[in-house]
Formats: C-alpha cells, structure tokens, sequence
C-alpha cells in the first residue's frame, strides 16, 4: 500500500522573505519523508498565494519550489495539484514540464480498500454565490485569453489584487466557512460511501467524524508559521506539522 500525503494552502508568495524561506525549508523536509516513503502526494490548492499561468511566460519566485516538485516526481512519487481559489489558471505548465496531474472541483479515487474524495472547498456547499460566478468568470476560456493578453507584470499585479480581495472576505466568516464544508461533508457521505473527505480552503485545520465511520480532515495553511500535513498509512489517516 502506497503512502499517501496530502497539503493545502502553503500560499507561497503571500509573505515576507524570512516567512517564504521557512516555508520551502519545511517543504523540503516533507518531501524528503515523500521521497523515503514513496507514495503519492496531493496538494489540495491554494500551493500559491496567486497563480496565472501564460503561454511563454512562468511567473517568478517559484524556482526552489519547482526543483523540489520536479525532484519529487522524478523519484516516482505521483503528485496530483487540485486547483483552489487562489490558483486562477494552472495551464499546462505543470502537467508537461514538471510532471504533476491537475484537476479542477472534487476528486475521488479508492485506495488500500478505502474511499477518498478531496476537494480544495472553494464553492462548495450552500452560500458563497459571488465567489462561484467569480470563478466561473475568471476561469472561462475567452476571459483567460483576455486575461493573459495582458503584459505579465500587469496581468500579476491584477493577480494580487484579487488575492487581496479573496483573504479580507474569508476571516469575518472562517465559522460559517468551517460549518459550510463540514455539512457539504454531512451530506456527502449521505449519497455516496466515502471513508475520508479531505480539503483546505478555510484555513481551520481538524478532523470530524462523519456518519458510517467516516472522517473529514481540513488540511489548514501555512501561513501563521505552523506546517500541517496529512499522512495515510498503514489504514490510518493522521494529520501532523513539521
């Protein structure tokens, strides 16, 4: 049985110098535990602050964090990348030049006998009406190719700004946020076996029991200097911090 991690809302790019290095520090200590373990890793969104990715063009800052990811495949570690509210636009970068699978919304897959269904959490559930029409605006082929049109200084700076935006709404309402997902979870479990559902997104890290046995696991974030990740292994799911 193969070992599986999962990390959410790292927010790279979001902080100051001395913030972003300990970051990739403890990046590169978990995936040297990837790596010696082997297994599969999933990045449940938000892995930056903001992303837009171009045609020619990759935005800077980011190198250390590629050579990680880059080295992590190429030790047979398979990486999936579920894009979060802050990943505007993942492209096509990451599939072909470093190896990791995308995808978009909720992903199941079944592993050593168990049912996985992990999400970022953005859009899900009752509420946040505004937030889905952004997404659905932002993210539609001819407003990306508007989008990215755009000089890239410009078009990031835009980026920023929104990510701005994205943050001032989530802390005034991180409880209703926290009890949106969890009855999304309710009612999930209701319509479907599932044994783990696993997301980020509200920052509120913890693990709920659901009906029939099964566990809701929010990852949290990184960025008030804690590095909290979750483990599968050996049929039991833990959430753990650097």
């Amino acid at each position: 049985m193969r070992v599986l991690y999962f990390i959410s809302d790292i927010h790279l790019g979001l902080q100051e110098e001395p913030e972003e290095r300990r970051k990739l520090e403890a990046l590169s200590r978990l995936f040297a535990e990837i790596r010696r373990t082997g297994g599969a890793l999933y990045m449940l969104g938000d892995v930056f602050d903001y992303w837009m990715e171009y045609r020619h063009v990759v935005p800077k800052g980011f190198t250390g964090f590629f050579c990680l990811l880059s080295g992590l495949v190429q030790a047979g570690v398979e990486v999936t990348y579920l894009a979060g509210n802050h990943d505007f636009h993942l492209g096509t970068f990451f599939d072909r030049e470093l190896g990791v699978k995308t995808r978009y919304g909720t992903y199941q897959f079944d592993a050593d006998g168990r049912h996985f269904t992990v999400a970022h959490g953005d859009g899900l559930g009752e509420g946040d009406l505004g937030y889905r029409l952004f997404a659905k605006f932002i993210r539609n082929p001819f407003n990306l190719g508007l989008l990215t049109g755009f000089h890239p200084d410009l078009a990031t700076g835009l980026m920023k700004r929104l990510s701005r935006l994205s943050r001032k709404h989530k802390p005034g309402d991180r409880a209703m946020e926290t009890d949106r997902l969890l009855d999304y979870a309710h009612a999930l479990v209701k319509e479907r076996s599932m044994d783990y559902f696993l997301c980020g997104h509200n920052h509120a890290g913890g693990v709920y029991e659901l009906e029939g046995g099964a566990r809701y696991v929010n990852l949290g974030s990184w960025i008030d200097g804690r590095f909290p990740y979750a483990v599968y292994m050996d049929r039991l799911m833990q959430l753990k911090e650097l």
